[in-house]
């Protein structure tokens, strides 16, 4: 049975839970509740739940839960290398606002092959400002879908969030719906589809990795 916990979290739940243990031995119940409540939060914030994805092959999911705060066409934000060349052209941008208490494991929004995977260093400001999609810690992976039609998908550092791990690289199949990484902490994820795709969301709508459709094909 599969344990529903983001692997990368292991060892922030153990250091978490150390204290607790060595408070509720020395019978400090004061710091003892508190450091359960901290170690309970980093539980949560590293939980990685199963998701039903739609099985309607024209289906484009979300890849990151949270709150959708832009829909809107815009050219990819790209700074340099492989990028920056595959995906040139405007595009139907999605982008999504995680807070600490959503889940933080990232999902590919369709199955394909990967292009290019490209991670940058960068600033940690606050991911819901505009500046964040050019100038924050981020890390874009463009991928070929079966159709042929290509999209991006960048993780974005937050004023929190101080680490962005990705599983997938270069020449990788993913299938629509598997996790391709997560951000630590607080972040955003804006995707970049084709512009005859068909939005499914608004700006407000709460969306769910994996199982929230974000767009249809045309």
């Amino acid at each position: 049975m599969r344990i529903p916990i983001a692997r990368e979290g292991y060892v922030f739940i153990f250091i978490a839970f150390v204290p607790v243990v060595i408070t509720g031995v020395l019978g400090v119940w004061w710091l003892f509740a508190i450091f359960l409540v901290v170690n309970l939060f980093v539980v949560n914030f590293f939980r990685d739940p199963e998701r039903d994805v739609p099985s309607n092959e024209n289906s484009i999911v979300s890849p990151a839960d949270g709150r959708v705060i832009k829909v809107e066409k815009a050219r990819p934000m790209l700074r340099m290398g492989t990028p920056a060349r595959l995906m040139n052209s405007e595009a139907l941008k999605v982008s999504i606002f995680m807070n600490v208490f959503n889940v933080h494991v990232n999902r590919a929004p369709v199955s394909g092959r990967v292009l290019a995977v490209s991670y940058n260093p960068g600033k940690f400001l606050n991911a819901s400002f505009d500046k964040a999609s050019l100038e924050n810690e981020q890390n874009m992976v463009v991928l070929e879908a079966a159709n042929g039609k290509r999209v991006a998908f960048c993780q974005i550092a937050g004023l929190i969030a101080r680490r962005i791990v990705c599983y997938v690289k270069e020449g990788d199949a993913i299938t629509k719906g598997s996790r391709f990484g997560m951000i630590r902490f607080g972040s955003r994820l804006d995707v970049y589809l084709p512009l005859e795709c068909r939005v499914n969301v608004k700006i407000g709508d709460k969306v769910r990795a994996g199982s929230s459709t974000l767009a249809y094909w045309k």
